[in-house]
């Protein structure tokens, strides 16, 4: 028997969701699991709350990405934003999804990401380096925000000289998931227009010298005689330093939380240096800086006897899929030296848009923490943690004092 999503008895998430911590919003996932399996009502739409369900709607192809429809989620006309006219590797759907995934897929590989490690090395022991003597530092401020910006430069083949820029409209570009839209779009048009000029001119330098970057990469990349349009290779670049800078500031900014909060943790990690990246894939599932995505139903789609018609908003809940006690024992427990699970996280998200530098991001992470235990065996926090606010789209601390 199939039932309408909208004839569901679901537990209700009002809007004072966004005021919760984490803690908090793993037990209302839990109430609403209580009532029913895998589903709540939330605002706008519905929230999936266990992680084969959040995993089976992210592979449902009738399931689209959702981030073309955030202003109108936030109740402003798209056509006034002008951001919606040249396709997005992170909105496209289909077969140019398929597409644009196919063309740039080479340059996103492990053996891609790898090739960055001694220079992501670098950058983090710079920054350590200037702070070591003091004994202490604001993380967000002295290493995480800093931190991913030079490694895009080195990626794109930009100067490294000009990393404060990209910092400075990555920030800009990022607004868009902040749900605040109204007072944000004038920062993000002209962060956009700022990076279109620098990215366009960067196309044209590798169109005559090519380079070992991945704008070189892009340009040459090609499958039957198919290439990337200039369009096409601006939204990459976009893309690339949106999906590749905050994502990582915040989860290195939450990882270094966690080890704060659990020193026998970092004990561990300090004693044995090659549990980086087991470290990397817990953290990510215990406190992920991308707490879930949104999805449209692009027609009336059936699952599990349930029926979403056409235009129903879907949002996978990425912190209750990742503490599914049915796929993780004891998910409330921290633990770094758990063994690998056949079943990921989804931090990273699954199915066609799942996250395309996911190498890149877990190569940065993998490199820093060894560097930083090395460094600070005896990390401790030095005051409150301040968390961002939580109706932001990319989530952490907003401020981490440490100390050693």
């Amino acid at each position: 028997m199939t039932v309408d999503v909208g004839e569901l008895d679901l537990h209700l998430l009002d809007d004072q969701l966004r005021n919760l911590t984490q803690d908090e919003w793993r037990d209302q996932m839990a109430m609403a699991r209580a009532k029913h399996p895998y589903l709540a009502r939330g605002p706008i739409g519905y929230v999936v709350t266990d992680h084969a369900h959040v995993t089976s709607l992210l592979r449902e192809r009738r399931f689209w990405s959702a981030i073309a429809y955030i202003p109108q989620l936030q109740g402003i006309d798209p056509e006034s934003t002008g951001m919606g006219n040249r396709p997005s590797i992170l909105s496209t759907e289909g077969d140019a999804h398929g597409r644009l995934r196919r063309l740039v897929a080479p340059a996103f590989t492990p053996k891609a990401a790898d090739r960055l490690r001694p220079f992501m090395r670098g950058v983090l022991e710079r920054l350590a380096d200037a702070v070591q003597a003091q004994g202490r530092c604001e993380m967000i401020e002295a290493i995480c925000e800093p931190y991913p910006i030079p490694i895009i430069c080195e990626l794109l083949g930009a100067p490294a000289e000009d990393w404060k820029l990209f910092s400075e409209w990555t920030t800009d570009l990022f607004r868009i998931f902040n749900n605040d839209l109204a007072n944000d779009l004038p920062l993000i048009k002209a962060a956009r227009a700022n990076l279109d000029t620098y990215v366009g001119a960067l196309i044209d330098e590798r169109r005559k010298a090519p380079r070992e970057d991945l704008l070189s990469d892009l340009i040459a990349a090609e499958e039957a005689g198919d290439r990337l349009t200039y369009d096409e290779l601006l939204s990459m670049a976009q893309a690339v330093l949106v999906a590749g800078t905050d994502t990582t500031r915040n989860q290195l900014a939450c990882t270094m939380a966690l080890f704060a909060q659990h020193p026998d943790q970092w004990k561990l990690l300090v004693d044995d240096p090659s549990l980086a990246p087991r470290a990397v894939e817990e953290s990510m599932r215990y406190l992920g800086a991308v707490r879930g995505t949104a999805r449209i139903a692009a027609e009336d789609v059936e699952m599990d006897g349930v029926r979403y018609p056409k235009g129903t908003f879907v949002f996978p809940n990425f912190v209750a899929a990742n503490f599914d006690a049915d796929v993780w024992p004891e998910p409330q427990r921290f633990d770094i030296t758990k063994e690998s699970s056949h079943t990921p996280h989804l931090t990273f998200g699954s199915g066609i848009h799942y996250c395309l530098g996911a190498w890149l991001a877990r190569a940065e992470l993998q490199e820093a923490l060894p560097v930083l235990a090395a460094r600070w065996p005896d990390l401790r926090l030095d005051g409150e943690i301040t968390w961002k606010p939580s109706q932001f789209g990319i989530w952490g601390p907003a401020q981490l004092p440490l100390a050693w």
